[in-house]
């Protein structure tokens, strides 16, 4: 008896698990819910707006003017100091005179001498064709008393060699007469030479400028061509930037089509505004030179580098978005039905709304009143389930 009870109650344990196995209730059905991911939307009406373009460029000035000596000389004043501003005709700088007027004086020296020499050779060729008649009438007599067996040989060939230096005296001075009109030009250039010379012995400003950097003082001893002091005009200055060589093209084709592209920096915390005027017809590794005429330069020094905000042509149908919105560099997506649908878009370039950086798109199947997600997912896939997110008023 003692052997079965064991087996009683292992068969007792069982049946009870049976039991409240039978009996106990029913685990409720799970139900699969799908993950809806929270973005936040724009929605969209596409127009026409100007993409712009950062350009990083210098302040320089293109019709700047280098006021160089025209001979060697020693400075005897200089009259203005960098920076200054001069009007047209202003006297800028003087060379010393006695240093300019021993060749002016030696120049018209010169000129005078060829016209009295002129003078001279005039008055010697009638001479010299007297003597030339003399001397043909010397040689008949020579040969006819000759022929009459009463004159010798020698007399006549005597008589032959004066004839022919004196037609050689003619012929040399009818050539010296003939140059004249050409050594007389020569000279009266060297004059001309020497009195523009003599002129730019005074610096005079060439219009209403202002000076760049004054490279010689009084009493400096200076060489011909070397530089006294630069300047350029104050209402011609130019912000010269590198853009992108395909764009260059789209520009200079709104220029042509007489459109005003303008462009705003900041310099020092003043607000600059310039117009592009014109394109370079060459481009290198970098892009283009484009000159920009700054409208008011006023306390922008030359070679300051300046950033700035180039308005480009109007693209028509363009909606501005921000980065975030973009997925693998040409796909948005729209927000249908609570769905993603991805749309592939054109890039046209960047537009700053309010200090803020945008993207500009364009594709066809945008339409007004769309809306776009510009929350970035990484995992975006068509038909993904979102939701915009509500913000609080």
């Amino acid at each position: 008896m003692k052997r079965l009870l064991p087996f009683a109650i292992l068969a007792l344990a069982i049946g009870g698990f049976m039991l409240l196995k039978a009996t106990r209730p029913a685990p409720p059905a799970i139900t699969v819910q799908e993950r809806v991911w929270h973005i936040d939307t724009q929605t969209i009406q596409p127009t026409s707006l100007r993409p712009t373009l950062t350009l990083y460029g210098r302040v320089e000035a293109p019709d700047r003017v280098r006021a160089a000596s025209p001979v060697s000389g020693r400075v005897l004043e200089v009259l203005v100091r960098d920076g200054e501003r001069v009007r047209a005709g202003q006297v800028l700088a003087r060379l010393d005179p006695r240093d300019l007027e021993p060749r002016l004086a030696q120049a018209r020296a010169d000129v005078e001498r060829e016209k009295v020499r002129y003078r001279s050779d005039q008055a010697a060729l009638a001479q010299e064709r007297r003597l030339l008649a003399l001397a043909e009438d010397a040689l008949r007599r020579a040969e006819l008393i000759q022929a009459q067996k009463l004159g010798s040989q020698a007399s006549t060939d005597q008589a032959r060699e004066q004839l022919s230096r004196a037609q050689l005296a003619v012929t040399q001075r009818e050539q010296a007469l003939a140059e004249h009109p050409a050594r007389l030009a020569q000279l009266q250039s060297k004059l001309a030479e020497a009195e523009r010379d003599a002129a730019r012995g005074e610096i005079i400003a060439p219009f209403a400028a202002r000076i760049g950097k004054v490279e010689a003082a009084a009493g400096d001893q200076v060489q011909p061509n070397q530089t006294l002091l630069t300047l350029y005009p104050s209402d011609a200055i130019y912000l010269r930037a590198k853009v992108p060589a395909h764009l260059s093209e789209e520009l200079r084709a709104a220029l042509q089509r007489g459109e005003e592209l303008t462009a705003r920096a900041d310099f020092g915390g003043k607000p600059l505004r310039a117009r592009l005027e014109r394109l370079s017809g060459e481009a290198d590794a970098r892009g283009v030179d484009a000159l920009l005429k700054l409208d008011d330069p006023t306390g922008v020094p030359i070679g300051a580098f300046v950033n700035a905000q180039l308005e480009r042509p109007l693209a028509p149908d363009a909606v501005a978005l921000p980065f975030s919105a973009l997925h693998g560099g040409d796909r948005i997506y729209l927000v249908k039905d609570g769905r993603l649908k991805g749309v592939t878009v054109q890039r046209i370039g960047e537009l700053r709304i309010n200090g803020e950086a945008r993207l500009l798109v364009h594709a066809e199947a945008l339409r007004p009143g769309d809306v776009v997600m510009i929350t970035h997912l990484p995992h975006a896939i068509d038909g993904l389930a979102v939701t915009p997110i509500q913000r609080a008023s």
